[in-house]
């Protein structure tokens, strides 16, 4: 740096005398020479210039004397208030004394400007030392209040800005909802505590203090007819109707109180409620109704409403349904009512007693009291004459069955179920009520599931019976088919469990009806011949019943044998044995059918065999025995009988064979014969045949000869014929073409010209009419012109010219003149009249 320093105006510099280690200021304009013991720190600065409304901020600032000059110690060095600050405003342009600092952050220029506070907000301030304003409010450290605007702030060095607040805007239909930090009075000088929370709702701009705190907006419920509220209380308070209210709580607050409603600080909405409505077809039973008279609900009481009405719920209220319709009875239909508590029944006239039952009848309306109970909504029961139910009468526990007519339940009846044993509930869905266990029928059909309180009803079919047992007067019935049969009450059927499959098993088919056939049944039976010869037989027995419905004593035997196939199968299969067992195999071989028919049906007076096997047990009657099947049961009876079966069948093959051979051989010779003597007679035709044929041959060889001469002749005379006749046609055609093409060219010329002369003609009448037509609207257009200008308009525009001239060459003083360049028309006359002098006609 050099030794001499030329300082503008509003420059300084900090110059350390090193003798006596005092840093010395030195402000332009001025040359400053350095001395060997001086040292210049940095080079010229400008001044600080602070403009109008900024401020700034200098660290360690020296101490001012009375007339604003800096202090300086003994030594001469500038005093300052070391680690202390100092803002300074608007003013001269000023240097910075030795140790002065002006602070400026990273991103933060040391000269700001004054900070403006708009309307409608406010800065928080805090102070970090003890003073007192210009006001004369004195603040302590740590205090806090707010710089509220419009206005500009002037910072001090004592308080710091913690930060901006600016007004919650409260909108209708909106609370600003408040929190104290520590107790004082707000604006509206309410005393708050510590903690307490409190609602603004005055609409416009709330700017809170530093002693409040914004919890957030309440918002408020909009109130229709159509939407209410259920509120609480927190604690205990007054709410906004002025109505006193303690924690805990509840209450209805709808559109009659308010239109809308701003819950309290002290208040929690629960639920939002919707109008119930009923229309004049409705009703409800609302549990435990509000008291508008007590103020609280009537807890256990019960209240009916009905339509046309809208209300809302109170807290604590509930419908015990929802809504309901007004019951409404047709003639067919009933109610089962009970009485929950006494009362008096307006509709019956008459007290009832709790426990009470009774019925009500259609056609009618009711809507049923809260001290009554709807056990039952009945409606009268269509039976056909074959349908029926069963009716318990609780009273007496008796249980009837009711057929055949349109039936009510009273009130003392209910419909019975009737029970009935498994089997017979699977067999009555059967078509036919009978089941072989040992057959897989899963999916054979069956009926609908029964309804147990209808009465059973089974279709026996012709020739068939069925046994019921009535358990009350201890006694059966059979009925025959075919017939509908309707158990009572106390009856039940009797299920039978015949034998079945074969050989015969036991138990294996459960009918609840007995078939009296004529039927069939068949069986297995293994039987031992004399020789010990074991065999099995396969039999089919046709059987039926002998019964006599006239007597009861004759219907009941049917049913007297519980297993009549498997009984008639042991009887007739112990017959069969006793007779083969007298008899060898051989013997029974050849006449089986005769033994076992015997030994079944017996042998009567004549010696001849039986024609039926009656049971007099149950009147069973086994008319015929086939033996379907005899087969040996060990190895070597049925090699022999093989043996036996396989000779008789190679003795009656050979049998059949020797007799064809012989027929066979009979058959050849007479063939033989026959085809000789063909042979003869077709050669004796063959030659009678040739002898008509050559006759045939010369004849035709003649008439050849002769019709080829005069086929010829006649071909030659008619081909000449054809020629000429073609020509002459040729000829004619050809003269017949060339006048058909010289008068279609003749005709084609003609329509060629005339449509020539027809277009010139329509041509010219075009142009004489459109001719026309422009001189006739030319004319009316000259005509239109002519009357709408007015001859008076006319004459003077004929007039302007002439006049016009005349009055310039007066101006001029020249009596007349023709000026001309050769290219424009001259008017003579006028330029006449001009020379002679003769003024222009007026």
């Amino acid at each position: 740096m050099s030794d001499v320093i030329r300082l503008k105006q509003h420059q300084y510099i900090h110059v350390l005398d090193n003798n006596t280690n005092v840093t010395t200021l030195h402000v332009g304009p001025k040359v400053f020479t350095r001395q060997d013991h001086e040292k210049v720190l940095f080079a010229p600065k400008a001044c600080v210039q602070i403009p109008p409304r900024s401020y700034c901020r200098i660290r360690n600032p020296a101490l001012r004397a009375a007339d604003g000059s800096a202090e300086k110690d003994a030594y001469g060095q500038v005093k300052l208030r070391i680690g202390d600050e100092e803002i300074r405003f608007e003013q001269e342009p000023f240097p910075l004394m030795p140790g002065e600092v002006l602070m400026e952050a990273n991103n933060d220029p040391a000269i700001k400007k004054l900070a403006v506070i708009p309307s409608n907000t406010a800065l928080k301030l805090i102070a970090t030392r003890d003073f007192t304003d210009s006001v004369g409010v004195a603040h302590v450290a740590g205090d806090e209040w707010l710089f509220e605007g419009p206005d500009t702030y002037i910072p001090r060095v004592e308080v710091d800005v913690l930060e901006t607040i600016k007004a919650q805007v409260i909108r209708p239909n909106t609370a600003l909802r408040l929190r104290a930090k520590k107790r004082f009075n707000d604006r509206t000088k309410v005393g708050r505590e510590v903690g307490e929370e409190w609602l603004v709702k005055s609409e416009g701009a709330y700017l809170p203090t530093v002693e409040e705190e914004v919890v957030g907006f309440v918002n408020a419920k909009v109130l229709t007819d159509k939407d209410a509220i259920h509120v609480e209380a927190l604690r205990s308070f007054t709410d906004i109707f002025g109505k006193k209210r303690r924690a805990g709580e509840q209450w209805l607050v709808t559109n009659k109180s308010a239109a809308t409603h701003i819950p309290d600080v002290y208040e929690k909405i629960l639920a939002d409620i919707k109008v119930t409505t009923l229309n004049n077809r409705q009703y409800c039973v609302v549990l435990d109704p509000f008291d508008q008279a007590a103020g609280r609900n009537s807890v256990g009481n019960k209240e009916i409403r009905r339509g046309e009405v809208s209300f809302f719920l109170h807290p604590g209220e509930r419908l015990r349904n929802g809504i309901e319709n007004v019951l409404v009875l047709g003639k067919d239909e009933a109610l089962l009512l009970k009485a929950v508590e006494a009362f008096d029944d307006a509709t019956n006239k008459g007290a009832r007693k709790p426990g009470e039952k009774w019925m009500i009848y259609g056609p009618a309306e009711y809507v049923p009291p809260v001290q009554v109970e709807l056990l039952e909504r009945r409606q009268a029961i269509a039976l056909d004459k074959n349908e029926g139910v069963y009716v318990r009468d609780e009273t007496t526990g008796e249980v009837r069955a009711v057929v055949g007519q349109a039936y009510m339940l009273k009130e003392n009846e209910t419909l019975w179920d009737k029970e009935l044993p498994p089997i017979v509930e699977d067999l009555l869905l059967r078509p036919n009520g009978m089941k072989h266990t040992l057959k897989d029928d899963a999916a054979a059909p069956k009926g609908p599931a029964r309804i147990k309180n209808r009465v059973v009803r089974f279709n026996v079919p012709h020739n068939a019976a069925v046994q019921i047992f009535d358990y009350k007067k201890k006694a059966p019935r059979i009925v025959f088919g075919p017939d509908l049969v309707m158990l009572a009450p106390d009856e039940q059927f009797t299920v039978l469990s015949l034998s079945g499959d074969k050989p015969k098993i036991p138990n294996v088919v459960k009918s609840i009806q007995l078939m009296l056939g004529p039927d069939f049944s068949s069986d297995t039976i293994i039987v031992e011949t004399s020789d010990h010869a074991r065999l099995a037989l396969k039999l089919s027995y046709n059987w039926h019943f002998e019964v006599d419905r006239t007597s009861e004593t004759a219907k009941a035997k049917i049913f007297a044998v519980p297993d009549f196939v498997g009984d008639f199968c042991k009887a007739i299969a112990s017959r069969v044995r006793g007779a083969v067992a007298a008899e060898d195999f051989d013997s029974f071989h050849r006449n089986s059918a005769k033994i076992i028919r015997a030994a079944v049906f017996g042998i009567n007076e004549q010696g001849k065999v039986g024609k039926s096997f009656k049971f007099p047990a149950n009147g069973l009657v086994v008319t015929n025995i086939d033996i379907q099947a005899v087969e040996p049961t060990d190895s070597k009876t049925r090699d022999s009988l093989q043996k036996s079966v396989q000779l008789a069948i190679e003795i009656t093959t050979k049998s059949q064979e020797a007799t064809a051979r012989h027929d066979n051989e009979r058959k050849d010779q007479e063939a033989k014969g026959k085809l000789e003597r063909q042979k003869l007679l077709d050669k004796i035709e063959a030659e009678r045949a040739k002898t008509e044929w050559l006759e045939l041959q010369a004849q035709s060889e003649a008439i050849q000869a002769s019709g080829q001469a005069v086929a010829e002749a006649k071909a030659r005379s008619e081909a000449a014929i054809i020629e000429a006749d073609s020509e002459l046609k040729q000829a004619q055609l050809r003269a017949q073409a060339f006048k058909i093409s010289a008068e279609s060219e003749l005709k084609q010329l003609k329509s060629k010209q005339n449509a020539e002369v027809e277009y010139i003609r329509r041509n010219n009448e075009l142009e004489l009419k459109k001719a026309r037509e422009l001189a006739e609207i030319e004319a009316t257009k000259l005509a239109q012109i002519m009357e709408a200008i007015g001859t008076d308009t006319v004459i003077a525009i004929a007039q302007a010219g002439p006049e016009m001239q005349a009055k310039l060459l007066a101006g001029l003083g020249l009596k007349g003149y023709l000026i001309t360049d050769g290219n424009s028309p001259i008017n003579l006359f006028n330029a006449a009249q001009g020379m002679i002098g003769v003024p222009p006609p007026q």
